[in-house]
C-alpha cells in the first residue's frame, strides 16, 4: 500500500484536528514549542473543529488549519503550506492578529487577553537563515534581549531544510521524529524504527494507514491534491501572463525606437504576427 503524504493538509487536519486525534496534536505541538521554561501541554480543546467537506476540500484558496485553545486561553493555531506565495510572514501575522482581536470582548479588561502562538509548517525554503525552526516574538530593535510582550508567537518549520540537515537526532528530539514521520517516502524499515521509538507517532502512523486504505479518504485526499495543482497552475499562468506583459513593453519602446522587426522577435520571442498587431505595422 503506497504511503501517502502526510503534509497533505486535508489528510493532516484528519491525523491532528479531530478530537480523537487529540492525543497527537498534543504530542506534536510539545515538540514544536517545549521549551526549558514552559511547561508541556497535557490537555486542550480543539476549537473549530470542521466538518470537511468536498467544498471546502476543492476550494484552491481555501485553508485547512487547526485552531486549539489551552486551559489558560492560549490560542494556538497550526496550518501547513506546500506552496510559496512569498507572503507567508504577512498571512501568519495576518492571521496571529486576527486570533487575537476575537479573543477579547468589549468591555473587557487588556490585561485578561491571552497569549496567541501561530505555527507555520512549510514545504518550500522561506526565512533566510540555515536554520528549520525559527521562532519570533517582539524584540526591541537595538536592545535585542529585550522582549516587550511574549503575547505574540510565530513558527515557521521548512520542511526542506529538515531533509538537508545533517544531524538529526531521532532517539533525542521528538520535533525530528515528526518531521522525519511527515516524509512521504520513508522506507517500511524507517516507519518501523519511528513507531518503536515514539507512541504518539506510531497512533499517528496508525491513523494514517488506515486513512491510506479507505476509497472515500483517498478520493478527497486526491480531490485536494487536485486543488493544489490547479493552483500551481493558475499561480504559472499569472506569472507567464506578467512576463508577456512585460515582454509586450520592451517590445513597444524597441518598435517606436525603429528598430527592425525582426530583432524585436530574436530579443523577446514575441511572434511576429502579435508584434505586427501590436505595431500595427504591415509586414
Amino acid at each position: 500500500m503506497k504511503r501517502l503524504n502526510p503534509l497533505n493538509d486535508y489528510f493532516f487536519v484528519r491525523l491532528f484536528g479531530e478530537e480523537e486525534s487529540k492525543d497527537n496534536l498534543i504530542a506534536i505541538l510539545n515538540a514544536i514549542l517545549n521549551k526549558g521554561d514552559r511547561s508541556k501541554l497535557t490537555s486542550l480543546e480543539i476549537v473549530e473543529n470542521k466538518v470537511l467537506t468536498k467544498e471546502m476540500i476543492d476550494d484552491k484558496v481555501g485553508r485547512l488549519d487547526i485552531l486549539a485553545k489551552t486551559a489558560d486561553g492560549m490560542q494556538i493555531n497550526i496550518e501547513v503550506q506546500l506552496l510559496n506565495l512569498n507572503n507567508m510572514d504577512r498571512r501568519s501575522a495576518f492571521y496571529l492578529a486576527r486570533l487575537f482581536s476575537r479573543a477579547i470582548k468589549q468591555g473587557q479588561d487588556f490585561n485578561k487577553l491571552a497569549k496567541v502562538i501561530t505555527i507555520n509548517i512549510l514545504d518550500f525554503d522561506f526565512i533566510g537563515l540555515d536554520k528549520f525552526h525559527t521562532t519570533f516574538h517582539l524584540w526591541e530593535d537595538s536592545a535585542k534581549d529585550y522582549m516587550l510582550t511574549d503575547i505574540f508567537e510565530m513558527h515557521f518549520i521548512e520542511f526542506k531544510k529538515f531533509k538537508r540537515y545533517q544531524e538529526k537526532d531521532l532517539k533525542g528530539n521528538a520535533l525530528h521524529r515528526w518531521l522525519k514521520f511527515f516524509d512521504k517516502n520513508l522506507s517500511e524499515a524507517e516507519v518501523e524504527e519511528l513507531v518503536e521509538m515514539d507512541n504518539a507517532i506510531k497512533q499517528a502512523e496508525t491513523k494514517l494507514e488506515l486513512l491510506s486504505s479507505d476509497e472515500k479518504e483517498i478520493a478527497l485526499y486526491e480531490a485536494r491534491e487536485d486543488a493544489l495543482r490547479e493552483k500551481v497552475s493558475m499561480i504559472n499562468y499569472a506569472k507567464n501572463e506578467g512576463r508577456m506583459e512585460g515582454k509586450m513593453e520592451v517590445a513597444k519602446k524597441m518598435i517606436n525606437a525603429g528598430i527592425d522587426i525582426e530583432k524585436v522577435v530574436e530579443f523577446t520571442g514575441i511572434n511576429i504576427d502579435k508584434l505586427k498587431e501590436l505595431a500595427n505595422l504591415k509586414h
